[in-house]
């Protein structure tokens, strides 16, 4: 399977090293409160357009992918 490019990345010059969306300033931990706080993605997305919707999507994917990954290395 091939590896999407990064829509998150860290870099110590932009929020100290805090991981925002690639292109942005917006951290990814936004996306993860908007949710957690029962806001939906278009929510999310009219409140910080700098994030299109394809990286807000890309983001979650990624995430999911991690936790799935762990989990079977866990096992």
């Amino acid at each position: 399977m091939l590896r999407q490019p990064s829509v998150i990345h860290s870099d110590r010059d932009i929020l100290g090293g805090t991981p925002v969306f690639v292109g942005t300033r917006v951290p990814l931990r936004n996306l993860i409160d908007y949710l957690e706080g029962g806001y939906s993605l278009d929510e999310f997305i009219d409140a910080f357009p700098s994030v299109s919707r394809q990286q807000a999507v890309a983001a979650l994917e990624a995430a999911h992918e991690a936790l799935v990954d762990r989990a079977r290395v866990d096992r």
